[in-house]
Parts: C-alpha cells; sequence; structure tokens
C-alpha cells in the first residue's frame, strides 16, 4: 500500500485550488469466482483489483478521479487534474497524517487463499447433489462459489490514515423445476464477513435441498389470488422490503437532496409503535460488516427508528456537510472507481414479542410470505412491487395451499404504519444492493411480521 509521504504529497496537491477536504482510497482486492452448471465447473474466474481513489470537497463541490496507475507521478497528475476542476491554483500546504489504525473485529480463520480449488468445489459438489436428488421434478441446479479479499488504506487532510481488510465468502445455488412446459425456480445464497470457515456452520447439502424444495413447491402450487390481504412475511430475508421501501429512503443520499418521504422527519411517527429498525455495521462476521466504512469512520450501530419514531439517517461524509449531521460510519463504494456515499449494511427490523403462532392464528383470510423474492421501489415516494418467491395462502388461522405469482404492492411509508404484529424469530439474509456508488453485499433480516393489509398481485 501506499507510503505515508506518498499520501502526504498527493493529499497536498489535492488542494492546490483551495479545497478544504481531500481523501485517498487505495484498494488492493482478490476475487475468485466458480460456477458448476448440472454438476459440471463451468468456469472458474481469479482476479485482482488495484488502484486509487481522489476525492476533492470545496464547500457543498466534489469532484472525484481514480486511476489504476500508483506511481507517485500519475497520483499527483490525478489529483492535480481533479483539483482544477474546482477553481485557480493557490499556495501549496504540507500535510500531517497521523499514526495508521488497524482494526479487526471480524476474525478470520482460514483465508481463501489458503484453499484449494479442488476443496471449493467439492463444497459445491455437495450442494449440487442434495438440489438435484430432492425430486425428479428438478431439471437443473447451479452453484456459484464467490470469494474475495479486499484491502483498503484510507487517508485524509483532516490527518486520518486507516487500514481495512475485509473477506467475504459466498455460496449461491439456483434450482429450476419443470413440468409439462413450467419453470419454478428456487434460490439460496448463504455468505458472510468470513474465510472458508463459513462452511463450518454453512451446509451445502442444506441449501441445496432448500433452494430445490421451494421450486418443486411452486411448481405444483396454484396462481395466487388478488387483492388487499393481511399478510404475514417470515424472517431472515423477508427484511428486504424493510431495505428497499424504507432503508434507501433514510439513506443521506436521498435525504440530503429533499428526494425522500422521511426528509425533515427525525423525532416524528413514521412506523407503527411495534416498530424498531437498525442497522449496524458491527456485527461481528455479519456479511454487511465492516470494521471501518469506506471514508475511514468506525462503523457503528445505528438505530433508525424506535418504537415507531423517526431516530435519524445513514450519513456520509459529504450528504453530513449538506445536512450539517456528522457522519454515521455509513459511507460505501464497490471499489475505487466509485465516489463514496450513505448506504445500509446489515438493516433490520428489532425482535419483537410475539409469537410466530399467533401471528398466523390471528389472520382469517390472507397470505404467508414464507420467501421473499426481488422488486423495484422508488425511493422518493417509497412506491415499491416485490415477488413472493414462496407463499402460501392462511385460512382461519392455518397456513393451507402453496400459491404462486404472488407480489406485494405498496407504499413504504404506508406498510410501516401497518405493521401491528412483530416476532421473536430475527433472522438475517444476504444481498447484493446496487446504488450509485456500486453493488455492495448487505444483510437484511426480520423477524416474522404481520402487516394488517396490503395489496397482493396475482390473478
Amino acid at each position: 500500500m501506499l507510503s505515508r509521504d506518498i499520501l502526504s504529497s498527493v493529499l497536498a496537491r489535492c488542494l492546490i485550488t483551495g479545497g478544504d477536504f481531500a481523501e485517498i482510497f487505495e484498494e488492493d482486492t482478490l476475487n475468485t469466482s466458480i460456477r458448476l452448471l448440472d454438476g459440471v465447473v463451468e468456469n472458474t474466474i481469479s482476479g485482482r483489483i488495484h488502484g486509487i481513489g481522489i476525492r476533492i470537497f470545496k464547500g457543498l463541490k466534489s469532484v472525484y478521479a481514480y486511476t489504476n496507475n500508483t506511481s507517485l507521478q500519475s497520483l499527483l497528475d490525478t489529483a492535480e487534474k481533479a483539483a482544477l476542476a474546482l477553481g485557480d491554483l493557490k499556495e501549496d500546504i504540507s500535510i500531517i497524517l497521523n499514526d495508521k489504525i488497524s482494526y479487526d473485529n471480524h476474525p478470520i480463520l482460514y483465508l481463501p487463499s489458503s484453499i484449494s480449488l479442488n476443496k471449493k468445489i467439492e463444497i459445491m459438489k455437495r450442494g449440487y447433489r442434495a438440489a438435484k436428488e430432492y425430486s425428479n421434478d428438478i431439471t437443473q441446479v447451479s452453484v456459484t462459489y464467490l470469494d474475495k479479499v479486499q484491502n483498503v488504506l484510507i487517508a485524509n487532510t483532516e490527518g486520518l490514515l486507516a487500514e481495512d481488510r475485509r473477506v467475504r465468502t459466498r455460496l449461491a445455488i439456483s434450482s429450476v423445476a419443470s413440468a409439462n412446459g413450467e419453470n419454478q425456480t428456487g434460490f439460496e445464497g448463504p455468505g458472510a464477513h468470513k474465510g472458508f470457515e463459513l462452511f463450518e456452520t454453512v451446509d451445502p447439502e442444506y441449501y441445496g435441498r432448500e433452494a430445490s424444495r421451494v421450486a418443486h413447491t411452486m411448481l405444483h402450487a396454484r396462481p395466487c389470488p388478488a387483492g388487499k390481504m393481511t399478510v404475514a412475511i417470515d424472517n431472515g430475508f423477508g427484511g428486504v422490503i424493510f431495505h428497499e421501501a424504507c432503508g434507501h429512503s433514510l439513506e443521506a443520499t436521498a435525504v440530503a437532496k429533499g428526494n425522500s418521504v422521511f426528509t425533515n422527519m427525525i423525532g416524528k411517527q413514521i412506523a407503527s409503535t411495534k416498530v424498531t429498525a437498525i442497522d449496524d455495521g458491527t456485527i461481528p462476521n455479519a456479511w454487511g460488516s465492516l470494521n471501518i466504512d469506506d471514508e475511514g469512520n468506525k462503523t457503528r450501530k445505528n438505530v433508525l427508528i424506535k418504537d415507531g419514531i423517526l431516530q435519524g439517517y445513514l450519513i456520509d461524509k459529504l450528504n453530513g456537510r449538506r445536512m450539517g449531521m456528522e457522519p454515521t460510519g455509513s459511507g460505501r463504494r464497490e471499489s475505487y472507481k466509485f465516489a463514496p456515499t450513505s448506504r445500509m449494511t446489515n438493516t433490520y427490523i428489532a425482535a419483537g414479542t410475539d409469537k410466530e403462532e399467533d401471528i398466523i392464528k390471528s389472520i382469517d383470510n390472507g397470505l404467508y410470505a414464507k420467501k421473499m423474492g426481488g422488486g423495484s421501489v422508488n425511493p422518493v415516494t417509497g412506491e415499491f412491487n416485490f415477488a413472493v418467491s414462496e407463499g402460501y395462502i392462511i385460512k382461519n388461522g392455518v397456513i393451507q395451499e402453496p400459491v404462486r405469482g404472488a407480489s406485494l404492492i405498496g407504499k413504504g411509508s404506508e406498510i410501516l404504519m401497518n405493521i401491528d404484529m412483530v416476532g421473536s424469530n430475527l433472522a438475517h439474509g444476504q444481498g447484493m444492493c446496487g446504488s450509485i456508488s456500486g453493488s455492495i453485499p448487505t444483510n437484511v433480516g426480520q423477524p416474522m411480521i404481520r402487516v394488517k393489509e396490503i395489496t397482493v398481485g396475482g390473478r
């Protein structure tokens, strides 16, 4: 990684046109991806990403530049070009960096590079066999193994000098069930901020069977009826609705520009009193966790909503300037090619006190959304549309036959107010979140919740 002298020289060059803040982000990342299709290794890809991102502020103006040429002259030239976008030349200044800070709150037992390719493929084949053998309806199984080791260095003109290492491993299994010209898909994607020790707790055979179970069940399900219903949304990846429909609207990226339904709402009730929502980047070894964010701030536990009252937002440095608020350890980016902005880490609705069986018993005629799929949301209005990847009809407080093709349609601000029961079985699911600073790993989570009324799309 870059030396202290080079960092100081480049940061000084950043301020030659009167900028009041500059930051260097250096990244050195090793990636491995293996894909297994129908039991055969289709491809294996390994690569390295190494480059530097340079960001300069002048008041509320910001400019960002990046390069993969890490020679001193290239970095000085890149810094100068970025600085000239903000004004005319002024006197040089000197930058003094503090002692380097390194954190390690997420211990790694087995770095992916220490594990042979054959061991990784054997894990994949175990998942494949379990998925393929689940039912004769399973016509195709795809298994992907991913690992990533990202080393970052962050330095800025406030004297900060920090390093972090992020190690993530994930297994993704997709099963397709087919009959009479119809196909249904099941997917499982467990992952963590861990090395190969992930598979000491993640059983690939369980997740293979689970992916095929969903595909098989939905293949033989009837179409879901449409209309307004009471819906029970199960734990784990069910939290994707809060993440998408509400979480993005609590990011300063939207709030600072007034592009959020929750702008200027701190201290006001925006959800049912049953709802407490948290973004916590410190959870040990969780998929979305980091020691420091991509601006060098320590991650922390941010309570966004407490008992229905909005407590705060997720704030990065630039949008914090616009809002007159301090950063919350939420500045994130995909790589050195992206400027950071406010993003989620591990975002979830906290456990409540209702019993899951009571939630189901309370529904006379509704839907049990056991597993959620993807969807879309407009962060300005909070309007969303999410697919239910596994659903069941509830009649007279009893889960009955499976239904397919269901979707949940509504507005984030409305669904928050309509949550009237919150279970105790909090769990998390893993995903990738896309925004203006690229695609990043995030956890979503919740216990089972009951939404007293929501529009269900179907037939």
